[in-house]
C-alpha cells in the first residue's frame, strides 16, 4: 500500500474492504478484488503502489459507481477510503475520496459539477487554478513550473491575495504517475489551510 508522512484520520468504523493487485506475471495487468464489500459500509480500498493512474482509476471509478448505484440497504453517510501506511504513527492512516469525480483526459467540454460544491456559492467562484502534476515531480500551477517543495507555499501565497473572492483549484494528474505518486500529491494537499480557495472535487487524468 502507499505510504504517507501524515493523516489525519485513522480510525474508521463499520467497514469493509477492496484490494486491487499488481500482477506481476502479466504486463498492465491489475486484479480487482471486491468479493468483501458491503454498500452500506465504508469502503477502505487498498491499491498497490506500484500501479499507474492509468491501471488503477478505471477500477475505482467502478468501485464508486457501485456504490452510487446502489438501490437497495443504502447508506447516505457511508464514505471511500484509500488505505495508508502512515509513517508518523507506524500504523494504518486513510484519505477519503468519497466526493472526487476522475475525468480522464482534459476536455473543455467536459461541464464541471459545480452542484456539488454546496458549501461554495457559485456565483462567487471569481478565479480558477489548475494543478497539474506530471513524473520526475514535475509541478505546474496555472502553466507555470513551480517545485515539490515549492508548491503548498506558492499555493498559500495565491490564496492569501485574493480578497475574499473564492476560487476552485482543479487537479490534474499523468496517467503515467504511480499510485504511491498520486497518494504523496494528495496526502500534501491535505496540509493546505486556505481561506478564499477550496479544491474541487473533480480531477483529470491525462496522457
Amino acid at each position: 500500500m502507499p505510504e504517507i508522512s501524515k493523516s489525519n484520520t485513522h480510525d474508521i468504523k463499520d467497514v469493509s474492504p477492496a484490494y486491487l493487485f499488481y500482477d506481476e506475471s502479466k504486463k498492465d495487468s491489475i486484479e480487482l478484488n471486491r468479493k468483501n464489500l458491503i454498500s452500506t459500509t465504508n469502503w477502505l480500498v487498498n491499491v498497490d503502489k506500484r500501479l499507474t493512474l492509468k491501471q488503477a482509476i478505471p477500477s475505482i471509478i467502478k468501485l464508486q459507481e457501485k456504490k452510487r448505484d446502489a438501490k437497495m440497504h443504502k447508506n447516505e453517510a457511508a464514505k471511500n477510503y484509500f488505505t495508508c501506511n502512515d509513517k508518523s504513527v507506524k500504523n494504518l492512516g486513510f484519505i477519503e475520496f468519497t466526493d472526487v469525480i476522475y475525468h480522464n483526459g482534459i476536455d473543455n467540454s467536459i461541464v464541471e459539477h459545480h452542484s456539488i460544491y454546496d458549501s461554495t456559492s457559485t456565483n462567487e467562484l471569481s478565479h480558477t487554478i489548475s494543478l497539474l502534476f506530471k513524473e520526475n515531480d514535475s509541478i505546474s500551477i496555472n502553466s507555470e513550473l513551480t517545485t515539490k517543495a515549492h508548491f503548498l507555499d506558492r499555493l498559500r501565497f495565491m490564496d492569501s491575495v485574493q480578497n475574499k473572492m473564492m476560487g476552485l483549484i482543479y487537479l490534474k494528474f499523468d496517467e503515467d504517475l504511480t499510485f504511491q505518486d498520486y497518494i504523496t500529491f494528495k496526502s500534501m494537499l491535505l496540509e493546505l489551510k486556505l481561506k478564499h480557495s477550496v479544491i474541487a472535487n473533480d480531477e483529470y487524468i491525462f496522457n
